[in-house]
């Protein structure tokens, strides 16, 4: 687990990139993710010493895709007392090399803590060529990020279980494995611990249920009797047919003692964007996982601007934590 922190990434050395001649082994592959300083820290920054939150509080769940647009999608977000963010680009020409995470945070007046989740070693997808206007990533970081307008204590990162798959893919070829991106939230009533989560795509069911049992097991580990809300793009239904219902990470949820909420069960979260040009997609891939939470019903809120642009290609999800037990 990554715990080490840092108020602000290092641009990745000429070595960290220097990747052709190694082996498409997992070995070969986390032997030299060690070595990457930027894999192995977690980002923090935002408001010192924020007082802890009144309850109830407003949580959102948002797989940005990229986030071309961290003013718009700041302003869509901004009654969130708590934000889980994924697919947020650091340093990468497709988003003018800015650090979208920390720019949100600063719009929104949230603490937020960051970690990488790939390091992409190319521009990325045909699509997203379009947007980009330099030839070069300054950074090249992709990852999942956690603000919120309290305090955020004990920030962690988590790779992770996976084949590291992405790393001799031909279009988007990238160094790391999913990764779970968490920390304590400080409320009026007591703390909890938020977790942003991005499972696995390319790959079935089994692969992202072991991912899932992973994250349980280190919860339980280091935060047995705290209240807990996991929440992000879960991917279910990937390689299923759409069959979101038949993740056996449900019942893993289930058994460790968590309750799943996905808003109503007939509304996909997926939509066509600027880079996801795919009209007839519609999927449920964003969820919350609560434990020891009172809360509302999940409100599968739209990811469009006042334009009609499409921000995002998954709608963000928003719950209400009415009291925590």
């Amino acid at each position: 687990m990554i715990r080490e922190t840092t108020s602000e990434l290092p641009v990745p050395a000429p070595a960290d990139l220097a990747l052709r001649d190694l082996p498409r082994t997992v070995a070969a592959h986390d032997a030299h993710m060690a070595t990457v300083t930027g894999m192995n820290l977690i980002e923090v920054g935002g408001v010192p010493d924020a007082a802890p939150l009144p309850l109830p509080l407003v949580v959102g769940a948002w797989n940005i895709e990229r986030c071309l647009f961290p003013e718009a999608s700041a302003r869509h977000m901004a009654d969130c007392d708590v934000l889980l963010v994924s697919e947020m680009d650091h340093g990468m020409a497709r988003t003018g090399q800015r650090n979208t995470t920390r720019d949100m945070a600063r719009i929104l007046e949230m603490n937020y803590a960051y970690a990488v989740e790939f390091l992409e070693l190319g521009l990325g997808s045909p699509s997203e060529l379009e947007f980009c206007d330099d030839s070069f990533n300054l950074h090249g970081y992709h990852g999942n990020g956690l603000m919120a307008k309290s305090s955020l204590l004990q920030p962690f990162a988590l790779r992770l279980w996976g084949k590291r798959q992405w790393f001799a893919d031909p279009e988007q070829p990238r160094l790391g494995e999913r990764i779970a991106t968490g920390g304590i939230v400080t409320t009026q009533d007591g703390p909890f611990v938020a977790v942003s989560i991005h499972l696995e795509s390319a790959s079935g069911p089994q692969h992202r249920a072991a991912q899932m049992r992973g994250l349980f097991e280190m919860l339980d580990a280091e935060f047995p009797d705290m209240p807990c809300l996991i929440g992000g793009d879960l991917n279910t239904g990937n390689h299923n047919g759409g069959k979101w219902w038949q993740e056996g990470l449900f019942d893993d949820a289930i058994a460790t003692g968590f309750t799943v909420h996905g808003g109503p069960e007939e509304q996909p979260t997926t939509r066509p964007s600027l880079i996801t040009r795919w009209p007839d997609r519609a999927m449920k891939l964003d969820w919350f996982l609560t434990r020891r939470l009172d809360v509302g019903k999940v409100e599968i809120r739209p990811s469009v601007d006042d334009t009609g642009t499409p921000l995002s290609d998954h709608d963000a999800i928003v719950i209400k934590i009415n009291g925590l037990r």
